[in-house]
């Protein structure tokens, strides 16, 4: 396993940022990390990087114990934090040589080079940091984790802040990474779990509620989401009267309602309701025009196991 994690704790006094984690992220694997603010995300990925110490339990990448042998856990990882942390007077080239050198490596310029169009930044590979947008400071800064080619990269809301063009060329540089090395990054962004990460890790005040494979989460919610138009208008009171129905909306465009014949209706129970609304529409003299039972995104499963959460 390229990460594991060990029933680790974490206090601050007497408040417990984390309380007895544990999972494990095989290599190879793009795992997203997701939580409400707050849950514990930013101090495990501390944690695994050195920066901090548990209170208890214990951790290891590739082999190597993140307490005792933190040089080597160093050695390992590429990290990207939140608040990526430049210094904007350098040029780009300039500061990725500066990194290159920390890590002692030979053929720095050509490795630079080699960075430097992994990650898209020929064009600006000759500014100082401090004129570079935010999308091309992000992409030096995954050069910089990068750079001694660690086994394991870890990025805490690597798209924060970018336009829809920074996040999709960002994006699509974390899924090339992927192929080659782990990759475990923290974001709010649902859709972009959906869209890269092979593995989903949900906390929830400093505990794990949610472990499983992207596609896997999606099917194993319990809530139905199901989207129908019938010919004629229909009522909330009516449709939530059909059995196991919880929650009933019309469905809106551009947050105006558009007519009271098509409704999103929420149900949290196993059974397929479908017959139900066949049901309810026949006893009514309804016509179903359109049926959809949509497939659950991540956001839902999100909000149902962190619904009792205020950010």
């Amino acid at each position: 396993m390229s990460i594991q994690v060990n029933n680790i704790t974490k206090l601050y006094g007497t408040q417990k940022a984390l309380n007895n984690v544990s999972f494990e992220v095989a290599s190879n694997q793009i795992v997203g990390f997701l939580g409400p603010n707050g849950a514990g995300k930013s101090t495990m990925m501390k944690i695994l990087t050195g920066y901090i110490p548990q209170t208890e339990g214990s951790a290891s990448i590739c082999g190597f114990d993140v307490a005792t042998q933190s040089l080597d856990v160093r050695k390992q990882i590429g990290y990207l934090p939140e608040h990526n942390p430049l210094y904007l007077d350098m040029y780009v080239k300039e500061f990725l040589e500066f990194t290159g050198n920390i890590y002692k490596l030979k053929n720095i310029k050509n490795r630079v080079a080699e960075m430097i169009g992994m990650t898209g930044l020929e064009v600006e590979q000759n500014k100082k940091i401090g004129a570079l947008s935010k999308g091309y400071r992000q992409r030096v800064g995954i050069a910089q984790a990068m750079i001694h080619n660690p086994n394991v990269l870890i990025m805490d809301e690597p798209t924060t802040g970018l336009d829809p063009n920074q996040l999709e060329e960002i994006r699509t540089l974390i899924k090339n990474l992927g192929k080659q090395k782990t990759v475990m990054l923290s974001t709010h962004i649902m859709q972009e779990v959906e869209a890269i990460c092979d593995q989903v890790i949900i906390i929830n005040k400093g505990q794990i509620v949610a472990n499983d494979q992207t596609k896997n989460l999606q099917k194993n919610t319990t809530q139905q989401l199901i989207t129908v138009e019938f010919d004629k208008d229909v009522s909330e009171a009516q449709l939530l009267n059909i059995d196991l129905i919880e929650q009933a909306k019309p469905v809106t465009l551009n947050g105006e309602e558009i007519n009271k014949t098509t409704w999103l209706l929420t149900s949290n129970s196993t059974q397929d309701v479908r017959k139900a609304i066949f049901n309810f529409a026949v006893a009514n003299n309804l016509s179903v025009l359109t049926l959809n039972k949509e497939e659950q995104k991540i956001e839902d499963v999100f909000k149902e196991l962190t619904k009792n959460t205020h950010s």
